[in-house]
């Protein structure tokens, strides 16, 4: 019977997930690092939980069953997820990376992978050439849409045919919207990453991060990898998650009203110069968004008149804390340029328009109104002066 992805959320499709567990409701905690054998030869399915657990493995059937996919791996962190993804790889290998992922991403392959004798190329995926980037020893070519922090979106279908033209990995980072409004396996893509910390868990109160493909040969690989290098979920930290997930429909679609809202404000706001949101109608985002996703999300960027009044902002906002990170119930405004940037070269972020004038907005499931009020209150009580309450 084909569900709805809302009701994925709370149940999965096959019959292993109703098995009886003594009628728990909630999924149980199998917090044990080992498991007894009846004997030689025979085994309960489960031998070691640093290759598997009953909990994970729940947890990552859910997230494959919520991306159309055939198998997801849950890392202690989506940092952790990326890591192992990339030993997929080998020395001499060349991927080209958009020219906007998470400042996190950018450490990762410019200070660690490349060391490895990796190389990455970046560009702007989704207006730049891809195809001319690509050389004999490319092998994959990896995206965020929308991107972090300049929300803008790839067309995953577009660069799906160039990759399959030319027998490369398509990787989606698909963290923003997640799985809800978002399958970019649906789309032609190999591999799909989640920060399972933000829209996945959606209460900020642990790390997770997901592999997620349908692809046999990559399943066995990435399964041979998280087995070896340790580095999968813990048991506790699998039941948060799917505990999240069970709300995530409805607070993706509070967050997302939320967010038109807030973006509806902004454009009233002369303070502010710029808003990045594929929500707005009448742009070439908005046109690719609607075509391959069932929504915008609730992630808004934005540039105000100054640094010193974004500044201000973070300040003085009493209901919306300053704090790095996204996706959780709680709105969140961060400021890239000393947050989730701050270890990418001044020259790349100011090129890729993350000023000191731009912040970046989170939005939760909290009141429109009252968010809104937080913000105009801020904003209004900067002077350009005294840079204090009027």
């Amino acid at each position: 019977m084909k569900i709805e992805i809302s009701t994925k959320c709370l149940h999965l499709e096959d019959e292993e997930s109703n098995c009886n567990h003594y009628g728990a409701i909630s999924y149980p905690i199998y917090q044990t690092a080992t498991y007894a054998h009846p004997e030689v030869g025979r085994s309960t399915g489960f031998d070691y939980s640093r290759l598997q657990n009953p909990t994970r493995k729940q947890l990552e059937r859910t997230v494959a069953a919520l991306e159309n996919g055939t198998d997801a791996f849950a890392f202690s962190s989506g940092m952790a997820a990326i890591t192992a993804l990339m030993e997929i790889f080998k020395p001499g290998d060349h991927l080209i990376t958009d020219v906007d992922l998470y400042g996190g991403s950018i450490r990762l392959f410019d200070n660690i992978i490349a060391k490895n004798g990796i190389e990455f190329t970046r560009t702007d995926c989704s207006t730049k050439d891809i195809e001319s980037l690509i050389k004999e020893n490319t092998k994959a070519i990896y995206i965020e849409t929308p991107t972090n922090p300049m929300m803008r979106v790839v067309d995953i279908a577009k660069v799906s045919d160039i990759a399959k033209r030319h027998k490369l990995l398509l990787i989606v980072d698909n963290t923003f919207l997640s799985p809800y409004f978002q399958n970019p396996l649906n789309l032609g893509a190999d591999i799909v990453i989640h920060s399972g910390t933000k829209f996945l868990g959606g209460h900020n109160d642990t790390l997770a991060g997901f592999l997620v493909t349908n692809k046999k040969e990559i399943s066995e690989k990435l399964c041979f990898i998280i087995k070896t290098v340790g580095s999968g979920l813990a048991p506790f930290d699998s039941w948060l998650i799917l505990r999240g997930i069970k709300t995530l429909a409805i607070r993706m679609e509070k967050a997302q009203e939320n967010a038109f809202a807030i973006v509806k404000y902004l454009q009233t706001e002369p303070k502010v110069k710029k808003i990045y949101y594929p929500g707005i109608e009448g742009t070439k985002d908005y046109e690719v968004c609607k075509r391959q996703a069932r929504g915008f999300g609730s992630m808004i960027t934005f540039e105000m008149e100054s640094a010193a009044l974004a500044k201000h902002v973070l300040k003085f906002t009493k209901i919306i804390p300053f704090a790095e990170s996204l996706g959780g119930v709680e709105t969140l405004l961060t400021y890239p340029c000393t947050q989730t940037h701050a270890d990418v070269p001044e020259e790349d972020r100011i090129a890729n328009g993350i000023t000191d004038c731009v912040l970046r907005i989170s939005v939760g499931i909290e009141a429109a109104d009252d968010l809104i009020a937080d913000l105009k209150y801020a904003i209004d009580s900067y002077d350009g002066y005294t840079r204090q309450y009027i």
